[in-house]
């Protein structure tokens, strides 16, 4: 079992390699990493040199313990012929009965990898029937309108003695507002953006659509209602249209649709067979830019009633600036709640209120003008440093501000 679990992790950081060989290769980074694949890949051999030699162990022993009760028996049996005690039937009786008493075991020996792995299977099936439902199942509830509300929001990382990521932030959307989350690196803005859709649960306080409990609700009845675009990029093997429709029954209206809303409509015309562009195994097959804004039309698709976007502009060119400052826009018109993560002020520009996130803490929220106008001062001067025109960040106005 533990030869298994050192072949998983070898075999685990072996596809991570391959997955970064552009970066590995260009940054001379082979040697380190060889190395380091070589540690976990001897120890996995050590190991299976070890169940090896166990079990050729076992198989000989098992052997010869065979081979030794039949000769007995034979011999046993020729003795009590030769006294006149036994018959010659009696003698193979006794061997051929001995034989199938001996099978079993030879068979349990010879499977004992099957009975440990069979073993180890049922351990993680009762220790996953203790653990309580991960999302309840709840009754269908009616298309929401949009309103967000998160309360007292808490989140730790798996290790226990790590400390909460998130401490209590709380906030409130109505419908169809549009809210700038800022705030420096390892804020917890990100683990915001996942609570804020029920990809993860928190560990204590709730984030509400409609005043329903979004963790709980049911996915295949809330999916068509959101839309997020996470920090990471991630396209499914199929068509460009395949990737936009979420990979369901496509509806070519919609899918053109929200591409049209993510300026993204022109520029999938001019890839080779338009729509029907194969994407590649993790999309590939297009440039970082093209993958983000094709993301940002699966988000857009449909639309839906509440948008999550983390950093939606991380490889995004000028035009695809402007393309995604007009799909916000677009987004306000048609009433949809949306929740921006970003460092660029001229994306905070567009929303209604702005939350400042640090440590984990909300530090200010309200309405955009207020809380700007705390950070950057009446005249566009934070403690005589100067501030930025558009292509500013939001991060350069905090500093300055600290």
């Amino acid at each position: 079992m533990l030869a298994g679990q050192a072949g998983m992790a070898a075999r685990r950081r072996l596809e991570a390699t391959v997955r970064n060989a552009e970066v590995i290769e260009a940054m001379g980074m082979m040697g380190a990493v060889r190395e380091k694949w070589a540690v976990v890949n001897e120890e996995k051999l050590l190991l299976q040199a070890i169940a090896q030699r166990r079990t050729g162990t076992f198989a000989a022993l098992k052997k010869f313990i065979r081979l030794a009760a039949q000769t007995l028996t034979l011999g046993m049996g020729a003795w009590l012929v030769i006294g006149l005690e036994a018959t010659g039937g009696v003698m193979i009786a006794a061997s051929i009965i001995l034989a199938r008493a001996l099978a079993p075991i030879e068979q349990a020996i010879g499977g004992w990898r099957s009975v440990l792995s069979a073993r180890a299977s049922l351990r993680r099936l009762k220790a996953f029937a203790l653990e309580r439902e991960y999302r309840p199942a709840t009754m269908p509830l009616p298309a929401p309108e949009g309103a967000v509300t998160a309360e007292q929001l808490v989140f730790r990382p798996p290790n226990p003695a790590g400390e909460p990521i998130l401490k209590g932030v709380s906030f409130r959307l109505e419908s169809g507002e549009s809210l700038a989350v800022i705030g420096p690196s390892g804020a917890g803005k990100t683990t915001l953006a996942r609570l804020l859709v029920g990809a993860v649960a928190p560990f204590s306080g709730v984030v509400r659509l409609d005043n329903a409990d979004i963790f709980s609700w049911n996915r295949d009845d809330i999916g068509k209602y959101l839309g997020y675009l996470p920090q990471d990029i991630e396209l499914f093997p199929g068509s460009v249209g395949e990737n936009i429709g979420r990979m369901g029954k496509m509806d070519a209206e919609k899918v053109v649709q929200a591409a049209q809303l993510a300026g993204v409509h022109d520029l999938i015309l001019r890839l080779p067979r338009g729509y029907e562009t194969e994407v590649g195994p993790d999309g590939q097959y297009l440039s970082g830019g093209q993958r983000q804004r094709v993301a940002l039309a699966r988000a857009i698709y449909g639309p839906p009633k509440v948008m999550v976007l983390d950093e939606p502009n991380s490889n995004l060119d000028g035009e695809g600036e402007v393309a995604l400052e007009k799909a916000l826009l677009a987004l306000k018109e048609c009433g949809t709640t949306v929740i921006l993560i970003t460092h660029k002020i001229n994306l905070v520009k567009s929303v209604d209120k702005v939350l400042l996130l640090r440590d984990g803490r909300v530090e200010k929220f309200g309405p955009r003008e207020a809380v700007l106008g705390k950070l950057m001062g009446p005249v566009g001067v934070v403690q005589g440093a100067h501030v930025k025109p558009v292509k500013s960040t939001v991060q350069d106005v905090q500093g300055a501000a600290e």
